[in-house]
């Protein structure tokens, strides 16, 4: 029943995105508006890459509400297997010891990166460069008016909330995450201060801050090569990439996490990988949520950023919607966002007589408009059945 089910679903919202979504730009998919436990959500995608590297989800249920946003380097394949078995991992933990929490999210996060370790190892004599890929992680969880925000590397969630005080516009942003970036002299000294012996660990090569002058976050799932010293030292991955003299593990794939109670002010969340942050600050992206129509509003944050991206570059927004993937890499990320509305919890009888939504869930195309997905029907209808957490 519920293969049939999917079946139908999955590509009818993915269509209905793939015919409203582009706006005359073939590389950016949306979901206008969907709801949640809380209120609305919307999510949109842009694609630079020759294959999308981000990767978007969001589970719905009468009392949890789960997002991911995963953003990939090296190419698509560790944010793919993110996308397929973090949230799983989640609700087998949560299930195991009665609820969420902050232990559980780090359960999962470990899990995750174990598992993409089996991965590597057992596919690496036939392709040794899997090895190089890796994944920023970003996560949502709410679940009785409690958010838990968890992330490796620099994509980012961000709350929009009521300012009174505000002079020019009526909400204020508070980032909820931290960047795991060595552009951030926080996060260089970090990783400094746990290699003193290596005085060459973070090196500032090609415009920025660089571990080993290779990779700019410090937190990842996969980038096995920059964790396991052996892989990096086996000749087959010599023959892929240039060796690296390492003594032990530079990248490490434990999260930060942030567990708040909502409250009365807290007006929306915005998750979205870097590649929105390069163009737009947290008070730029606020605003734009709080002064603009709920429907597409994923979309217009997308829209904005790449109006940024083309001033940049001195061009029109409709030309740099004409460069074709991979090309396109030059002039902005593959970019990722989820606008999370929190209405339900301010305890209104309004707010309370609202139907809460069934159990659903959405995962961005793993390249636009691409209707195929990485997920077996089995492993779907784990997702779509879940119970509530």
């Amino acid at each position: 029943m519920m293969t049939a089910l999917r079946s139908c679903y999955r590509p009818l919202e993915r269509c209905i995105g793939r015919i409203n979504g582009g706006g005359g730009d073939g590389l950016l998919w949306h979901m206008d508006l969907k709801p949640h436990a809380l209120g609305d959500y919307s999510i949109a995608v842009v694609q630079a890459n020759n294959s999308l590297e981000d990767q978007g989800q969001v589970f719905t249920s009468p009392s949890v509400t789960f997002v991911g946003v995963y953003d990939g380097h090296g190419g698509p394949e560790a944010s793919r297997f993110v996308n397929k078995n973090l949230l799983p991992y989640i609700r087998k933990f949560a299930t195991e010891q009665g609820g969420l929490s902050a232990d559980v999210i780090r359960r999962a996060f470990k899990a995750t990166e174990e598992k993409f370790l089996h991965l590597v190892r057992s596919n690496f004599p036939a392709r040794p460069q899997i090895a190089a890929v890796g994944s920023c992680c970003l996560v949502g969880a709410i679940s009785n008016d409690v958010l838990y925000v968890a992330n490796l590397g620099d994509s980012r969630a961000v709350l929009g909330k009521r300012d009174a005080e505000g002079d020019r516009v009526p909400v204020a942003a508070e980032r909820l995450s931290a960047d795991h970036n060595v552009a951030v002299e926080e996060v260089r000294k970090e990783v400094e201060a746990l290699h003193p012996e290596d005085a060459h660990m973070v090196i500032y090569t090609r415009g920025v801050w660089r571990i080993k002058g290779i990779i700019q976050v410090s937190r990842s799932i996969g980038d096995v090569y920059l964790k396991k010293p052996e892989l990096n030292r086996d000749p087959m991955f010599q023959q892929f990439a240039s060796p690296i003299p390492l003594k032990g593990p530079v990248m490490t794939a434990e999260p930060s996490i942030i567990k708040r109670k909502l409250k009365q002010d807290d007006l929306f969340l915005i998750f979205a990988t870097d590649g929105l942050w390069e163009q737009l600050s947290d008070e730029a992206a606020v605003e734009i949520v709080f002064k603009n129509p709920r429907p597409g509003i994923a979309k217009r944050l997308v829209r904005a950023a790449l109006q940024e991206a083309a001033k940049k570059r001195e061009m029109r927004y409709r030309d740099i919607t004409k460069i074709k993937k991979g090309i396109r890499r030059h002039f902005h990320d593959d970019i990722t966002v989820i606008v999370v509305y929190l209405d339900h919890h301010k305890g209104s009888a309004a707010a309370s007589s609202k139907l809460k939504p069934g159990t659903g869930y959405i995962s961005a195309p793993a390249d636009i408009f691409s209707l195929s997905s990485d997920l077996t029907d089995d492993e779907d209808d784990s997702m779509l059945t879940t119970s509530d957490i």
